[in-house]
């Protein structure tokens, strides 16, 4: 599954799709103007309903997508029922939950998202909402998490993470706008009828509105019904592609078959009404295969493990029952106890940070290096108040007098605490390892996206002078600084981040050499010719033949190389984000080419490629990393 090829793909059914309901549009307010017609309004009438008709829906349309448009995500968990995730829950489950996520996060190479737990809902569901990875939500249901094992669990969540990778969140977002718009008309109908029942029942006025208000409920419902359609073919098949990411992602099909089988023995239905966001669902409970946005449970579990028979779903339904029932006790007596020991929440997060993971032989990668972060540093990252910190003391210099200078500057911007815990937290871990600094910092993500804009702008401040402190700009310095920018910047425009790119790559050959350049140059620093044998086959890969000479860019050989490099690649990159998808595809297969190359990898190509795929808004997943086994 070729996530290029998927984008494009997704941004192609986002086009179809507009064109789909802007046609539906267009026989919802024909159908309008000739009832109109009909009852005698005559050519001009037919004329203004239409135009108001089509204003309407626009402009309803219009004003949910402005409504989602920063923050969507966390605003449809809010809208139903959701409870932030704090950094360190007391319960149990949502800690699993977290840890589950934060796996399935670097597994999958997409930001950490926010995580919400829909409290009130029993059902088993989840949902991804949001533009983009950098401001993507992730809500879980109580029924889940009561009801699922870990690997169930996970499986849920790769699933949603796969509507993260595909583009399909946005594509999501765009339907809950349109179909907003539509159901507007049949909403006014029903307004209108309220009012007119309590007028004089001979009024003439009161007749004329209740006609009109008749024909908006018919023609609303009607055209609703025609959006929903379109909605549900377009749905299906993307739940069979999430499907298959899960399982590439957790390599365990049974846990998400598992999950499966438990929704079907029980119920996916969540409270309220959850028409709006069905096709964003886990599974769903609708009914009707016309206007169904899932492919039946029993196809998708079937597709995992073709020999299931259903027979033994009452047993399981039993099963789950009384486990609900057992949970729903245990955090009763839980909450009760915490309560009279006077236990601050949270207080096992550091523990089940390094401890609450089964089998080693069942974790994957990205668990393994979750685990192997020293407990503050996680419990810090993961802190709303402390994520700061950790980022400042990624930054920490090894030469003892830069790194006063540095919590000098801390102590002045921030205040004389704020520096002191820094201090803290270097001496508790003088040297991380370099494997662990970059997933470190994306822990504390989401905690970084919540600051407001005169705290994100006072961080990154900061960091420009710390990465400064020393007058260079080492490799890692550089990618901390690029990935928390692009985090930042796109918390204020969510919506950039996803929307199509049309550059092609023959535009900005020279742009992608240099960005080619600065891996073999940081990869080979002390042997020019293996940086130039390595350049030479970036630019194969890239250009479909080998140059007769290649060199290394005066901007990273020169005496003001040590500064100057970081000011091109950040020009560079800003301009190979615009690539349209396939030639991004081309990029990132000539820059594993350009770091693979001599056999060893050293850690400044991996923290230079996750940041420039970072900035090319291109996830990396793990599977992807597999070239990377030999580091130094």
């Amino acid at each position: 599954m070729n996530f290029f090829a998927q984008q494009e793909q997704t941004q192609r059914r986002a086009r179809w799709l507009l064109a789909l309901f802007a046609l539906a549009v267009l026989a919802i307010v024909g159908a309008l103007g000739l009832i109109v017609w009909a009852m005698g309004g005559g050519t001009a009438a037919m004329a203004w309903a239409m135009g108001i008709t089509a204003g309407l829906i626009v402009l309803a349309s219009l004003y949910r997508a402005w409504r989602l448009r920063d923050g969507g995500g966390r605003l449809i968990a809010l809208e139903m029922g959701g409870v932030r995730v704090e950094g360190h829950p007391a319960d149990p489950q949502q800690r699993q939950l977290r840890n589950v996520v934060e796996e399935m996060a670097i597994a999958s190479g997409v930001p950490v998202p926010e995580i919400y737990v829909l409290e009130q809902d029993l059902g088993i569901n989840a949902f991804a909402a949001g533009f983009a990875s950098n401001d993507a939500v992730i809500a879980v249901t109580r029924g889940a998490l009561d009801s699922l094992e870990r690997a169930e669990l996970k499986g849920v969540v790769a699933h949603e993470f796969g509507h993260i990778l595909n583009g399909d969140m946005r594509l999501n977002m765009r339907l809950i706008g349109i179909l907003y718009g539509i159901e507007i008309l049949a909403l006014l109908g029903q307004g209108g009828l309220a009012r007119r029942r309590r007028r004089h029942k001979g009024d003439i006025a009161a007749t004329a509105v209740g006609v009109l208000s008749v024909t908006l409920i018919v023609v609303g419902y009607a055209g609703l019904a025609l959006a929903r359609w379109i909605r549900a073919g377009i749905s299906r098949q993307r739940e069979y592609l999430a499907d298959a990411h899960a399982v590439q992602f957790t390599r365990e099909p049974d846990g998400l078959a598992g999950a499966l089988k438990k929704v079907a023995a029980r119920y996916a239905g969540l409270n309220g009404n959850t028409e709006e966001i069905t096709h964003m669902l886990f599974a769903s409970d609708a009914i009707g295969q016309i206007f169904e946005t899932h492919p039946p449970l029993l196809d998708r579990i079937r597709t995992l493990q073709p020999h299931f028979e259903p027979r033994d779903l009452q047993r399981l339904r039993d099963q789950l029952n009384a486990r609900v029932r057992q949970r729903a006790h245990e955090r009763a007596v839980d909450g009760m106890q915490r309560e009279r020991e006077g236990r601050l929440p949270g207080a096992e997060a550091v523990g089940d940070a390094l401890g609450g993971h089964p089998a080693l032989t069942h974790i994957l990668g990205a668990g393994m290096l979750l685990a192997a972060i020293p407990g503050p540093l996680a419990w810090a990252a993961r802190s709303d108040a402390r994520a700061i910190e950790v980022v400042l003391y990624l930054l920490l210099h090894a030469d003892p007098d830069v790194r006063e200078r540095q919590l000098m500057m801390i102590a002045e911007a921030l205040g004389e605490a704020r520096g002191e815990a820094v201090r803290r937290l270097q001496a508790a871990e003088p040297a991380l390892r370099e494997d662990l600094r970059l997933s470190l910092l994306e822990l504390g993500f989401p905690m970084l996206r919540r600051l407001s804009a005169e705290e994100r702008a006072r961080l990154q401040g900061l960091v420009e002078r710390l990465i400064h402190a020393d007058g260079r700009v080492a490799v890692f310095e550089y990618a901390l600084g690029r990935m928390l920018s692009r985090q930042l910047r796109d918390v204020q425009d969510p919506a950039a981040a996803s929307r199509p790119r049309t550059a092609t790559l023959d535009a900005h050959k020279q742009s992608a050499h240099y960005l080619l350049a600065v891996l073999a140059h940081h990869g080979h620093p002390d042997d020019p010719a293996a940086a130039r044998a390595a350049l030479t086959a970036g630019i194969g890969s890239l250009d479909g033949a080998l140059p007769l000479a290649v060199e290394i860019p005066e901007a990273l050989t020169g005496a003001a190389g040590a500064r100057a490099w970081a000011n091109v690649l950040d020009r560079v990159l800003e301009q190979l984000d615009a690539l349209r998808m396939r030639d991004k595809d081309s990029l990132i297969r000539a820059m594993v080419t350009t770091v693979s190359h001599g056999g060893q990898v050293v850690p400044a190509e991996v923290e230079l490629l996750r940041v420039m795929a970072a900035s090319l808004h291109v996830p990396l997943p793990l599977a992807m990393e597999g070239v990377f086994d030999g580091l130094e």
